[in-house]
C-alpha cells in the first residue's frame, strides 16, 4: 500500500445530472489531513464533531483528523446534522471545539436560540458558497474562528481555504488561497491565464487531484 494506491471512492452529488465515482489516492487525503493538522494547529486535547453523511466527502477528514493528532472524536447520532437544537446541545455536553457546516445549515443553526453565546474553536465551512451576511451573523451570535474552504469531490476534499474572522470584510467571501501541494489556475476557454479580476474557469493542479472517475476512462479524459 504506497501512496498512489486508492485510499477510497466517493460519489459526486450528480449536479451536472449523473452521479459519478472518484477515486482518491493516498497520497491525495494525507497531503490534506496533514495541511490542516499542521495548518490550524490541531492538539490531542481538542474534541472533533463527526455529523457529516458518509457520503459527503468532509465526512473523510473527520473521522481520519482524529486519528492522526489524538483529537477525541465525537460522532452525533443519525439524522443530528438536521437538528440545530440537538448540534447546540452536543457542542455544549460534549465541549465540541471543532465542527463543520454547509452555509445552508449554518444559517439554520444560528436562527436557533440555542446557537446564542456558543464559544468554539472554530468551525469550517464548505459545500456551498459562504454569504457574507453569514459570516457576519456568526461573529455576532457566538465566539469561534470561522473558515471558508473550497473543492470538489474531484479533488481530496478541499483545495482551498480563505480565515472568515470578525475582521473580515470581503465581499463575496473568498475561497481563498491553495492548500498544501495544490495549484489554482483562471483560465479562458483557450486555457490561457486570465488577469487578475477577469472572470475565468477554475482549474486544479497538485497531488490531491483524483486519479480519476471510477469506470469512466472517456469522463477521467475529457
Amino acid at each position: 500500500c504506497g501512496p498512489h494506491a486508492a485510499a477510497y471512492v466517493i460519489y459526486t452529488s450528480g449536479s451536472t445530472g449523473e452521479h459519478k465515482g472518484v477515486l482518491i489516492e493516498h497520497r491525495a487525503i494525507v497531503n490534506r489531513l496533514e495541511w490542516m493538522r499542521q495548518h490550524y494547529g490541531f492538539t490531542a486535547d481538542e474534541r472533533i464533531l463527526q455529523k457529516t453523511p458518509a457520503t459527503f466527502d468532509v465526512s473523510v477528514w473527520e473521522f481520519f483528523l482524529p486519528l492522526i493528532t489524538g483529537c477525541t472524536l465525537v460522532i452525533a447520532p443519525p439524522e443530528a446534522h438536521r437538528d440545530p437544537a440537538q448540534i447546540a446541545e452536543l457542542i455544549r455536553t460534549q465541549r465540541i471545539g471543532t465542527c463543520h457546516f454547509v452555509p445552508s445549515m449554518l444559517a439554520a443553526f444560528l436562527a436557533h436560540p440555542a446557537a446564542q453565546g456558543l464559544r468554539m474553536q472554530r468551525i469550517f465551512c464548505s459545500g456551498e458558497e459562504l454569504p457574507a451576511a453569514l459570516r457576519d451573523r456568526l461573529h455576532a451570535t457566538m465566539t469561534s474562528e470561522l473558515h471558508n474552504l473550497y473543492g470538489p469531490t474531484e479533488a481530496a476534499v478541499d483545495v482551498s481555504w480563505w480565515p472568515a474572522d470578525p475582521t473580515d470584510h470581503t465581499q463575496p467571501v473568498p475561497i481563498g488561497f491553495p492548500v498544501w501541494n495544490t495549484q489554482l489556475y483562471v483560465l479562458d476557454a483557450h486555457m490561457r491565464p486570465m488577469p487578475p479580476g477577469v472572470p475565468g474557469d477554475l482549474y486544479l493542479g497538485g497531488d490531491q487531484l483524483a486519479r480519476g472517475y471510477v469506470g469512466r476512462v472517456d469522463l477521467t479524459a475529457e
